[in-house]
């Protein structure tokens, strides 16, 4: 196995897929244009180009699980959108729980000035970067 991976992450919407890619030699991750959604499904062609101009190791998916660490409504179409795209794009996916991520989000954003117009500026894409920075730390240091 290659010590250097490119790894893509979204955060799974409805609204709005937000997406980040980031590489594990320096652990580092940077946010990428969210991608929209209809009522949870993404244009495939958009995920298609995003992955495709990456070319990602792996994909990591927000798992939106409750509070209490039981399966959300969400989760339950996270995991659907993550198996579509192992099976669409052969990658594999792994899920990352996700339950403080938004809030972080929200956070980091006011810090650098976000009005709070989540709705004009929505904030998933540094929701995916959160998720993906999640990720990268919780990997075993060679």
């Amino acid at each position: 196995m290659k010590n250097h991976r490119t790894i893509v992450a979204f955060d799974y919407g409805l609204k709005n897929l937000g997406a980040a890619v980031g590489q594990t030699i320096t652990s580092s991750a940077s946010e990428l244009p969210a991608l929209k959604a209809r009522d949870g499904v993404p244009n495939w062609d958009e995920v298609a180009n995003l992955l495709k101009e990456w070319k990602p190791d792996l994909v990591v998916v927000g798992n939106p699980i409750n509070l209490d660490g039981s399966a959300s409504e969400l989760s339950n179409r996270a995991k659907k959108f993550s198996n579509r795209i192992n099976g669409r794009f052969n990658i594999p996916v792994e899920m990352v729980d996700e339950r403080y991520s938004s809030r972080e989000a929200k956070s980091q954003a006011r810090e650098q000035g976000h009005k709070g117009n989540y709705g004009e500026n929505p904030i998933d894409s540094v929701a995916a970067r959160i998720i993906l920075e999640t990720w990268l730390n919780e990997q075993p240091q060679s």
